[in-house]
């Protein structure tokens, strides 16, 4: 990690709380998360219900009442994200930090061309006008390494591949330069072949763009082999943070059973690892 992505954080979290009411009391989704970022690749890896994804909605604003987000501080640049307004978020979105969601289906306007919706953001976000737009939008679907744009840009979300759905999500949420996206389980519902494909367009854009990354998965194996540095969350919590070189010699157990866990070609088991948990790691972190 170089030393600018220390010393220049393009995001503070310290101290991130996400709370919801419920009956016997509140429910701590999030429980004083905080790391930063820099223009660098970022992997928030732990199982279902871990926090991670409600974490990058906080980030982006996209806590549903009656939802409570607090944070000591959060901070996208010099923009202090606690409090802004919906509307504040909505001039953030797209244009300084964007967020690609896991299944295209849900994501996308079915009634809305893909091109008309990627020229939308470009419209929306730089001011651009229909001609300008509809161009940027082609040449976003050519860098997302779709075949035809031309012909892409009037189909409509339905029409299309996983795959290609996909990729039109990310060529929307990029199309006005952001400087971080936040990848939500980008790849989980397709195919292995094309989780490679998609992942390494993704890899070639945030480089060449010099971006931040946050790739939320519970896929270790594949944080391990795209980020620089890996999150583990358990119960809301960060348990340890890794640089991926010295993944292998983490200290927490919990991380240590992800990794156990993991599959090895051409090391046979008599057993499957079972991964223990210990109630302890629930425990508040003050």
């Amino acid at each position: 990690m170089s030393a600018a992505a220390v010393t220049e954080p393009l995001l503070t979290v310290r101290g991130l709380r996400v709370t919801y009411p419920g009956i016997e009391g509140d429910f701590r989704a999030v429980r004083n998360v905080g790391f930063t970022l820099g223009r660098e690749r970022l992997g928030i890896v732990g199982e279902s219900g871990s926090g991670k994804s409600t974490t990058g909605r906080a980030i982006m604003g996209l806590v549903a009442a009656p939802g409570r987000v607090e944070a000591d501080e959060l901070r996208l640049g010099d923009t202090d994200l606690r409090g802004l307004s919906e509307r504040g978020f909505r001039k953030l979105r797209g244009k300084r930090i964007a967020m690609v969601l896991q299944d295209p289906k849900y994501s996308l306007d079915p009634v809305m061309s893909v091109g008309r919706q990627i020229a939308e953001t470009h419209r929306t976000h730089l001011r651009s006008n229909a001609r300008d737009a509809r161009r940027a939008a082609l040449e976003m679907l050519e860098a997302v390494q779709i075949r035809d744009p031309e012909r892409v840009y009037g189909m409509y979300p339905h029409q299309l591949s996983g795959g290609m759905g996909q990729r039109a999500m990310i060529a929307m949420m990029l199309i006005a330069g952001p400087d971080i996206l936040i990848a939500d389980e980008p790849t989980s519902a397709l195919d292995v072949t094309v989780q490679t494909q998609v992942l390494a367009i993704l890899d070639d854009l945030v480089r060449s763009r010099g971006m931040g990354l946050i790739l939320i998965s519970h896929n270790l194996h594949l944080v391990s082999s795209f980020c620089d540095r890996v999150l583990v969350m358990y119960g809301g919590q960060v348990l340890e943070t890794c640089e991926v070189g010295n993944l292998a010699a983490a200290k927490h157990p919990y991380t240590q059973g992800l990794l156990a866990a993991l599959p090895q070609l051409g090391h046979r088991r008599a057993e499957l690892p079972q991964l223990q948990r210990d109630p302890a790691w629930m425990a508040d972190l003050v």
